[in-house]
């Protein structure tokens, strides 16, 4: 997440060269697809100051979710493209919605401009503390002794948080039932207090709650280890060959948007 905060002031003055002198000429809207409190609304406070101060005008954070990011994506496909709207989109919206739902209501490269990618993100597996685990062959054994009894839990249906867990399941043959969630707070609620037992989220939020002995992270998706974890090994060290998924968030405007 530091790098994403070191590359902000260049991206914040590309978003400054959108349009003529009079840009901006009023405060600047930003629309998140998702509930507050998850890693994607993190990432837009972290960004607000920074556009602020480049901008000269006010940055405010507008929640529109629902649907995996669908509800905020048609917001801003409807908005005027003058720049004053823009979506912080996460990869969900941006590449798996339009690759799993054939009537979706927006097409990524027709209906928005791209503007900048703030940060690259992979995940972590993490499980409840109390589960008698301590690493992911473990928890392999642990699942595989208990086929349809242990569940995750993920902030919604056809999120990469979800398909992340599916595309585990099937590389190690694990059956575990899945329990989508409005975003990712209520699901980190339920695996603080084992309400689930196994997520897939992104590093900034899975390594706070690691490091406060709240969660445990068993692996991380990168390719490399993540500086944020570095103690924690990659799923690929861990055993799962070709294993390595990093999302990415971006900001998006109207089309049309100069």
């Amino acid at each position: 997440m530091m790098g994403a905060l070191e590359q902000v002031n260049g991206q914040a003055s590309d978003l400054a060269a959108l349009a003529q002198a009079a840009f901006p000429s009023k405060p600047i809207r930003v629309v998140v697809g998702f509930p507050a409190g998850g890693p994607l609304d993190q990432h837009a406070r972290l960004l607000t100051d920074k556009l602020q101060a480049v901008l000269g005008q006010p940055v405010v954070v507008d929640y529109k979710a629902g649907a995996g990011g669908t509800v905020g994506a048609q917001d801003v496909m409807k908005a005027p493209p003058d720049g004053h709207t823009l979506m912080l989109a996460n990869t969900g919206v941006m590449v798996i919605n339009p690759a799993l739902y054939s009537r979706l209501p927006y097409a990524t490269l027709k209906d928005f401009t791209p503007i900048a990618r703030t940060a690259m993100q992979p995940l972590a597996l993490l499980v409840n503390p109390k589960l008698p685990v301590q690493n992911l062959q473990e928890f392999i054994a642990y699942a595989k002794a208990r086929p349809g009894q242990v569940n995750f839990g993920s902030a919604g249906n056809g999120g990469i948080s979800h398909l992340v867990p599916e595309m585990f399941k099937t590389a190690t043959g694990l059956f575990m039932v899945h329990i989508p969630y409005r975003g990712s707070a209520p699901a980190f609620t339920d695996l603080m207090a084992g309400q689930v037992q196994f997520m897939a989220e992104s590093i900034p939020q899975a390594a706070a709650y690691h490091k406060q002995g709240k969660v445990r992270a068993l692996a991380v998706t990168s390719r490399e280890r993540n500086p944020a974890l570095p103690e924690v090994p990659t799923v690929i060290e861990s055993g799962i060959k070709n294993f390595e998924v990093v999302g990415f968030y971006g900001f998006l405007a109207p089309a049309g948007t100069p």
